[in-house]
């Protein structure tokens, strides 16, 4: 699946890029007549938000989700199958790859709720019992009858066909053994308890939308040698070290905000919170966790693909070392720490850049450029962070990375052009509201 251009999209893009938020469409008949249903109804897409939660729910539980396997691969295929349920009855919008068969009538609702039990069931069977009391109470809520039981086998059939399409996309092989290279700028593991590189192998996985890992890479970063790394490492060895005296309060609160859970997660959160605060129809809740969670799922591929690629050492690595990077602008400090634990992967691009960039450019599309959001973590309670747009909490999760001594200017700006081009095609493969 490719672009596409239409009319209404041009002139729903032209809408968002004013600013405006655009709602999701409405279910369409035949006839081209909008017609009215469980899918449209306003605060139906609440069941999207249960689902999303209980997922949520289920990566925080011990040992459940595999250490290989990168946990947006199971938000991308829960949303996808869930929207894919949905417009396979609705034909308001494109499917994900393809549709599934659907009698005239059943119920969007059911097909939704059925095509997410089964999913996470597939991924995660040891959690069937409280998966099935979930679906048990959504499906309660829906009057008995043709249309539900039409409903369920959708939502079934959407389901199957997800797990089937993820069945040998190569999350499940095992990764060579990363080799730590020796030479200036290389990737190594890490102080204080030097972890072994995660998700080596991430960016062999296929992608959900891209057509390949490497169609968006960013060109490769300055060599360590370079004045412009020195300028980049120099601003992280003085924001990012744990007894900066020249990061704000701010910046420390910042630093550690974006640092206490996993942003795929967070990203989440803000989607429910900004679904649930709209009153989102069926229809709109999956449009906009289906757009967002696969862009963030095949930014994730992308985003290891070059860090795997380019293995470029982390700011603690360089500014420890100082001298062996060869550049006379880096003067070594064998005693700097980071504000928070250094990530257990390449610094090139940086994760919370590309990531918060895809999940805003997918939510500011349905949301408009102007929507105000307040972020917050249960890992991190009794902190708000407040913004007069997503495109600015995007901004702030990518720059915290550098107050938290993690990523240099470099792996930021790399990070949010990746995760910007992989949002816009996934819109545009979607046909959902983009700002081009």
């Amino acid at each position: 699946m490719r672009r596409r251009t239409t009319t209404l999209v041009t002139l729903v893009a032209a809408a968002v890029a004013a600013g405006i938020a655009v709602p999701a469409l409405a279910a369409t008949s035949s006839s081209g007549v909008p017609t009215a249903g469980p899918a449209d109804t306003p605060g139906s897409g609440q069941s999207v938000i249960d689902w999303n939660r209980q997922l949520i729910s289920i990566l925080g539980a011990p040992n459940v989700q595999p250490g290989t396997v990168h946990p947006t691969r199971s938000f991308a295929m829960l949303q996808a199958a869930e929207y894919n349920a949905v417009v396979s009855i609705t034909h308001a919008a494109p499917a994900y790859r393809s549709a599934v068969p659907a009698p005239s009538g059943a119920r969007p609702d059911a097909a939704a709720d059925q095509a997410a039990h089964d999913v996470l069931v597939a991924l995660y069977p040891s959690m069937h019992a409280g998966l099935d009391t979930q679906l048990s109470g959504e499906l309660a809520g829906m009057p008995d009858g043709q249309a539900k039981q039409d409903g369920v086998g959708v939502g079934a059939a959407a389901a199957r066909q997800m797990v089937t399409l993820r069945s040998s996309d190569g999350s499940s092989a095992a990764a060579a053994p990363f080799v730590a290279g020796t030479a200036p700028g290389d990737y190594r593991q890490t102080p204080p308890k030097f972890p072994a590189p995660m998700y080596t192998g991430w960016g062999s996985v296929t992608p959900f939308l891209l057509d390949n890992a490497n169609q968006f890479s960013p060109a490769a970063p300055p060599p360590v040698s370079s004045a412009a790394y020195a300028t980049a490492l120099n601003e992280v060895k003085d924001l990012g070290r744990d007894s900066s005296t020249t990061r704000t309060p701010d910046e420390t609160v910042a630093g550690k905000f974006w640092s206490a859970s996993p942003v795929w997660n967070t990203w989440n959160q803000v989607a429910q919170q900004l679904t649930a605060d709209r009153h989102a129809s069926l229809a709109q809740a999956t449009g906009v966790f289906s757009a967002m969670d696969l862009s963030l799922a095949d930014t994730t591929i992308a985003m290891y693909n070059t860090k795997y690629q380019d293995h470029v050492w982390r700011p603690v690595t360089a500014i420890q070392l100082g001298a062996t990077a060869g550049n006379p602008g880096i003067v070594g400090d064998p005693t700097w720490n980071p504000l928070t634990p250094t990530a257990a992967d390449p610094s090139y691009p940086g994760a919370h850049s590309a990531l918060s960039e895809a999940a805003a450019t997918a939510l500011t599309a349905f949301y408009g450029a102007h929507q105000a959001v307040a972020v917050t973590s249960a890992a991190d309670p009794g902190v708000t962070r407040s913004f007069d747009s997503l495109a600015a909490a995007a901004d702030e999760a990518g720059l915290s990375r550098i107050w938290a001594g993690q990523h240099t200017r470099i792996d930021h700006q790399a990070g949010q052009q990746l995760g910007g081009q992989v949002a816009r095609l996934v819109l545009g493969d979607l046909h959902q509201p983009t700002t081009g």
